[in-house]
């Protein structure tokens, strides 16, 4: 997985993490006051895709977009620090950069638990400019990739309509792989997805199963709804399932299902996928290794990213996650 390059459009978004020390109780509102101890800003959303690419020692080369304000130039900063270039990444004049604050509180020696959050969004589609800007950026990465991942987290840098200039800079053997929040069946002509149960049952119209005969009937109208090859499916405590064009199958969850903090986990799941598909991996290999990597960070604080060296001991000191898998053939 090391040094594979990895083309990511992606819907950027800065996480700020605000914590203090419980105070006491405002005169002014049933309200706790913190005294401030510090805070922090880390890549959010589908920047959090391109942090973890990186952290596993790939080269993320993303494109998106960001406001010329505060959180944009931060966020641009924070990933030339971590060795991501930033050459693909627009400051929208105009354009607040969506960021989401989460307040954090506990007493000093203790975990922060977090009280409240507020988000800035400002969904605003491409104009035909910054089509155009993308479009040059995507030529200039044109033949350096063979995986791409789109991360649509609707505040519209990512268009279905641009499926098919990222296909002609992928190649016809490339591989693209979607997640989208609200809108996943409007990607035609994807390879594969990761969405998570919720987003999976919107585009199939019901609930999905749980036993392993039901799946192997849902999958076969799951991949047919996208045109995709294969899906990943996140389930939280239940692990996750992968659907291909021959079956699909169980992945039980690495770990303990009483997790730390489920942010950004998604992020985590595509961008070790799509690393270990670059690498050569097949599907099912990356599905396993994205369990695991799913599993590392959802027991950190906050939105974070894993290290090779602690997913190589996650799955040398636990075999459960292929052990326990059940297959089934549709």
């Amino acid at each position: 997985m090391a040094d594979q390059p990895i083309l990511m459009l992606v819907d950027m978004v800065a996480d700020r993490f605000l914590s203090g020390r419980p105070k006491r109780i405002s005169r002014e509102a049933p309200v706790l006051i913190l005294s401030y101890e510090d805070e922090t800003m880390t890549p959010g959303g589908g920047a959090n895709a391109v942090a973890n690419v990186a952290a596993l020692g790939g080269q993320p080369l993303p494109i998106g977009l960001v406001g010329d304000d505060e959180s944009g130039r931060l966020l641009i900063e924070v990933l030339e620090n971590a060795g991501i270039p930033a050459t693909g990444i627009h400051q929208r004049s105009g354009y607040r950069t969506p960021t989401k604050t989460r307040i954090l509180g506990g007493g000093h020696h203790s975990i922060k638990q977090q009280i409240v959050r507020f988000d800035i969004e400002e969904k605003r589609d491409l104009s035909p400019a910054e089509e155009e800007i993308i479009g040059k950026q995507l030529e200039q990465w044109r033949g350096r990739a063979k995986v791409a991942v789109l991360s649509d987290y609707g505040y519209g840098a990512v268009p279905p309509s641009l499926v098919e200039r990222v296909r002609e800079v992928v190649g016809p053997d490339g591989t693209i792989l979607c997640d989208s929040r609200y809108r996943l069946a409007e990607f035609a002509g994807l390879d594969g997805a990761t969405p998570n149960e919720e987003e999976a049952e919107a585009l199939l119209g019901s609930s999905i199963p749980d036993s392993l005969e039901d799946l192997a009937t849902t999958g076969p109208r799951l991949l047919k709804l996208l045109g995709a090859q294969f899906l990943l499916i996140t389930r939280g405590s239940h692990g996750m399932n992968l659907f291909d064009l021959e079956g699909c199958c169980q992945i039980p969850v690495h770990g303990t299902d009483q997790v730390a903090d489920v942010t950004g986990a998604g992020d985590t799941v595509i961008g070790t996928f799509a690393l270990a598909l670059a690498a050569g991996a097949t599907p099912l290999e990356s599905a396993l290794l994205a369990n695991y990597a799913g599993g590392i960070v959802v027991m950190k604080r906050g939105t974070a990213t894993l290290s090779r060296r602690e997913l190589e001991l996650a799955v040398t000191s636990n075999p459960r996650p292929l052990a326990d898998l059940q297959w089934a053939k549709y």
